[in-house]
C-alpha cells in the first residue's frame, strides 16, 4: 500500500510539471550528481553497494556510475542526512535554475519520506530494509527530525518548498501531526514526569531500544536537543509546552560542570586520545544517560555498558562523541526566545 501511494504521488508530480511546460533547463553541477545517485524508490543511499560513502565531491567516472547503478533500494535511508540532504539541495537548485528535473526528483524524495512513515508517526532509519535495528523509530543522528523538517517546510510552503506540487501539502501536514504525536508519546517518563528522549525506539511498542552494540537503550542528549528545537517550531499547545519545559529542566539538572571533552596528545607516543579535561569554564553533557537513574553511560563494541569512561575500549573512547555541549545554546538562547514568543513566564 505504501508503495502504491508513493507511485501515485510521483505520477501526479510528473503530470503537473508537464502541464506547466518547460524551458531549456539550466544545470547545477551538484544537483546533476544528486540525480544520478537517486534510487528508484525516490530515496538516496548513504553508502553504495561496495560500502563506499556517498561523496558528491567525487567525479562521476564510469566505474562510480556502475557502482551507483548496482546500488539497490535496500540502501535507501534517512541516516546521516541521506535523502533529506538531497531533497533540500535539489529544492535550492531548482530555485536557482528553474530546472524542472530537480523539482521532480525532490518530489520523488518527498513521496519516499511520506511512504516510509509508520502509522504511529515514527520514521525508521532505513526503508524498506528492516534488517537489524534499521526498522526502529530513529531519532539517532536526527534522522526522524530531518524528515519531519522537510515535511514541515512542504506543509508551510517555506524555504523554496512552495514550488512543490500542492498535492503534497495536506499529506505533509498530516505526517507532521502524526510525527508530533509520536514525539510526545516517546518522551521518556521518570516517576510520572517527562525527561528527554532515547535515540531509538521499538517501532511497535514505542519503548527505547538498542541500535549498534555501543548504542544501548538510553536517554540521548544530542538527539533530544534537535527534538526540542523542532517542537519549538510548532504551536505551543499545553502538551508541547510541557514537553519542552520538562526537557529543559532535565538538561539543566544533568549537566557536567568543570570539564571539557578534548583530544590530548600523549607526550610519549605522540598519539592523540580523547579524554575529560578539568576546565572550570566548561559545561558539557554525556551523550547517553541511564533511563532510570540518569547516570552517564557508555557502550562498547562487546555489547557491554560502562559507567566509567576510562573503562571503555581505546577504539571506542576515541571514535565516538561521548560528551558535548549540545544543549548549551538551546538553554541559553533558544529557550528564552521561545518563552518570549509565547509570553511564558
Amino acid at each position: 500500500m505504501r508503495k502504491i501511494i508513493m507511485l501515485s504521488f510521483i505520477a501526479v508530480s510528473v503530470f503537473h510539471h508537464y502541464c506547466i511546460g518547460q524551458t531549456l533547463p539550466t544545470k547545477d553541477s551538484l544537483a546533476e550528481k544528486m540525480l544520478q545517485y537517486q534510487l528508484s524508490n525516490g530515496a538516496w543511499p548513504k553508502q553504495l553497494v561496495d560500502k563506499s560513502v556517498v561523496d558528491y565531491r567525487l567525479p562521476l567516472t564510469n566505474e562510480l556510475l556502475q557502482k551507483i547503478k548496482k546500488t539497490a533500494i535496500d540502501h535507501a535511508t534517512l541516516d546521516n542526512n541521506a535523502t533529506t540532504r538531497e531533497i533540500t539541495g535539489l529544492i535550492k537548485a531548482f530555485k536557482d535554475t528553474r530546472n524542472q528535473a530537480y523539482l521532480t526528483a525532490a518530489e520523488k524524495g518527498i513521496a519516499y519520506i511520506l511512504s516510509a512513515q509508520y502509522e504511529n508517526g515514527g520514521f525508521p532509519q532505513y526503508y524498506p530494509n528492516k534488517l537489524l535495528y534499521r526498522a526502529e523509530i530513529t531519532y539517532n543522528d536526527d534522522a526522524m527530525i530531518n524528515a519531519l523538517l522537510v515535511l514541515y517546510k512542504v506543509a508551510n510552503k517555506q524555504d523554496g518548498f512552495e514550488a512543490i506540487n500542492p498535492i503534497f501539502v495536506s499529506k505533509a501536514q498530516k505526517a507532521v501531526e502524526k510525527g508530533i504525536t509520536c514525539i510526545l508519546k516517546t518522551q521518556v517518563m521518570q516517576d510520572g514526569k517527562r525527561s528527554i528522549w532515547a535515540a531509538q525506539y521499538d517501532q511497535n511498542t514505542l519503548k527505547p531500544a538498542q541500535a549498534r552494540k555501543f548504542e544501548p537503550a538510553s536517554l540521548s542528549t544530542s538527539e533530544s536537543v534537535a527534538i526540542v528545537r523542532f517542537l519549538m517550531l510548532q504551536p505551543a499547545t499545553t502538551e508541547i509546552k510541557q514537553a519542552i519545559e520538562h526537557a529543559i529542566q532535565w538538561f539543566e539538572q544533568h549537566d557536567i560542570e568543570g570539564y571539557r571533552f578534548d583530544r590530548i596528545q600523549d607526550r610519549l607516543t605522540g598519539k592523540y586520545k580523547r579524554q575529560l579535561v578539568a576546565d572550570r569554564t566548561s559545561t558539557i553533557w554525556a551523550r547517553f544517560y541511564n533511563l532510570e537513574d540518569n547516570r552517564p553511560l557508555f557502550g562498547d563494541r562487546d555489547n557491554t555498558i560502562k559507567y566509567n569512561f576510562e573503562e571503555v575500549s581505546e577504539e571506542r573512547r576515541n571514535g565516538y562523541a561521548w560528551f558535548g555541549n549540545w544543549p548549551e545554546k538551546l538553554i541559553q538562547k533558544d529557550y528564552p526566545k521561545w518563552k518570549k514568543q509565547y509570553k511564558i513566564q
